[in-house]
């Protein structure tokens, strides 16, 4: 979710280590009671995901801590016990945890912790979503993006309005090629239609959407970055920006700051400084919501490389048709007018005796599913939100809200047991439980509609392209763990799937929220108790 520096190997070892010492040196409280079994649930209908080889021993780094003095009389009852010593370590009393792990064989609670109190679930939420998205959407839905003549076309020239109609797509960008590609097979196709000229404007329509772009309870101190970008109904490039810092020729001399792509209208007020070299570059950024004004300040070494970072934009329909009528120009199509947000304009294009030219369908949502929760992207969680209130009747957050809690109920959810009020978790107004989550996480592996492409959309411990590539590497939880990620201050949250030394699946939901503790001290504990469980074997040694 909200990117923050990573942490040295060096620092998580010591958290680890640390935590080790306290939870060893002190003796546990006294465990709560563990229901030992959940409602039943239908047994699988479609084979676990294969695990990967596992190694004999974990990680020595990371192994958890040892079982209290008395030993208990079952394998469960050991891990409960080696669980609750980890969570309940007085160097952790001052935070709250929401925990509840589930055999999705037998329906068994392992382990539970506040598994029923309301906490903040940062990017956690976006398995709320993305639930909800692939039962009312489905999995083969795409976006369509149409390129529409407002008049008529006379001997290669529009008279009229070129439209850009826009439905919420969020993969017009450079994940996959140039962040222009999709403009310029646009270009050319209006070149083999004939079309030269453009006597009017080029206009981005993004009324699919309402003009709320913002989540309710999204600070506005991170409002500037790329993370917290505005979603609406048209979007090129995620709706953000890049600035580029690069040092000035000697020390003490003002930076060279720009801003790529082209289109953004951000202005930048330039206060970097060259630096001594040695060190590392300090970039801040500050722009108010609303305006254009980008003041980046700070320092960058004399030897240090391109340095940059991702920012919203603040009127990303705008940004579009400025990127397109670019790309057009470039192409060789003459366009008389500028570019211009539909919403900007005193007078509005009549579409209803419009011509479609081009249209473009997104790939499927299991494509999308894999950003979305991978690498965390917030916008295509708000996007899928707002979509599932347009397919409803209205593209609003509270016209999403009401069919996510409709799919809810229908799951068997308790509605005082969450408060949604945006789609990625980025709101520190959002409220889940454990129990929650593993109840939509229990429906979505028992339900063979869901199970494969929600899984495949997981992050994976120790595997490259997500959020969890530098996690369980080199334990049995590496290519084991498939979960979502999530993080805003003083929030640290894992929930999803994993099995056993035994092969049995398991579902969790591990949540910390209420911490002064280094975040890497959080994680460490949490991985713990993921690399146990995944050494968990019910066969009672010889």
């Amino acid at each position: 979710m909200r990117a923050h520096r990573s942490r040295r190997p060096a620092l998580r070892l010591l958290s680890v280590w640390l935590l080790a010492f306290v939870v060893l040196s002190c003796g546990p409280k006294t465990p709560p009671a563990v229901p030992t079994a959940a409602p039943p649930t239908a047994a699988p209908t479609a084979p676990r995901p294969a695990a990967v080889p596992r190694p004999a021993t974990p990680s020595p780094t990371t192994t958890p801590p040892a079982a209290p003095a008395t030993p208990a009389s079952t394998p469960v009852e050991q891990i409960r016990s080696e669980l609750h010593t980890l969570f309940a370590a007085p160097v952790l009393d001052r935070m709250l945890w929401g925990i509840e792990i589930q055999s999705l064989a037998t329906g068994e609670v392992l382990y539970q912790l506040n598994p029923a109190k309301l906490v903040m679930p940062a990017s956690n939420m976006k398995i709320v979503t993305l639930a909800a998205a692939g039962e009312r959407l489905g999995w083969d839905y795409t976006f369509e993006t149409k390129l529409v003549a407002n008049g008529p076309i006379e001997h290669g020239v529009l008279k009229g309005d070129l439209v850009i109609v826009g439905s919420g797509d969020p993969t017009i960008n450079g994940r996959t090629g140039t962040p222009t590609a999709v403009f310029e097979d646009w270009a050319a196709r209006l070149r083999e239609d004939g079309i030269t000229a453009i006597d009017g404007r080029i206009v981005a329509d993004d009324r699919a959407f309402d003009d709320e772009s913002l989540g309710a309870g999204w600070s506005w101190d991170y409002l500037v970055y790329g993370y917290a970008a505005p979603v609406t109904a048209i979007q090129y490039n995620e709706n953000v920006a890049e600035v580029v810092v690069r040092p000035g020729t000697a020390v003490g001399l003002r930076a060279a700051v720009s801003i790529r792509p082209d289109g953004s209208d951000l202005r930048v007020e330039n206060h970097v400084t060259t630096a001594a070299p040695g060190g590392r570059p300090t970039i801040e950024l500050r722009r108010m919501a609303g305006s254009d004004r980008l003041d980046v300040s700070g320092a960058v070494p004399l030897d240090a490389p391109e340095t940059t970072r991702t920012v919203a934009v603040d009127n990303p329909a705008r940004f579009f048709a400025q990127a397109f009528r670019s790309v057009v120009v470039k192409s060789g199509i003459r366009v008389r007018d500028e570019a211009a947000a539909v919403r900007s304009l005193d007078t509005v294009p009549d579409l209803s005796v419009s011509t479609t030219l081009v249209s473009r369908r997104s790939a499927p949502l299991a494509e999308m599913a894999k950003v979305l929760m991978k690498v965390s992207q917030n916008l295509y969680a708000e996007t899928l939100l707002k979509t599932l209130g347009l397919q409803a009747g209205a593209g609003t957050v509270e016209a999403g809200e009401k069919v996510v809690q409709e799919v809810l109920e229908a799951w068997g959810v308790e509605p005082g047991s969450y408060v949604t009020v945006d789609g990625s978790g980025l709101s520190r107004y959002n409220y889940v439980t454990a129990e929650m989550l593993v109840r939509i996480l229990r429906h979505i592996y028992n339900d063979p509609r869901h199970r494969g492409p929600f899984i495949d959309a997981l992050p994976t411990g120790g595997v490259e392209g997500g959020t969890l590539a530098r996690r369980f590497r080199g334990t049995r939880a590496a290519g084991n763990v498939h979960a979502k990620t999530g993080s805003i201050a003083n929030v640290r949250a894992l929930s999803g799937f994993m099995e056993t030394a035994d092969g049995e699946p398991l579902v969790f939901s591990i949540i910390a929220n209420n911490f002064t503790l280094p975040q890497a001290t959080i994680d460490a504990t949490t991985d713990l108790a993921i690399e146990r469980l995944a050494n968990f074997t019910r066969k009672k040694p010889d």
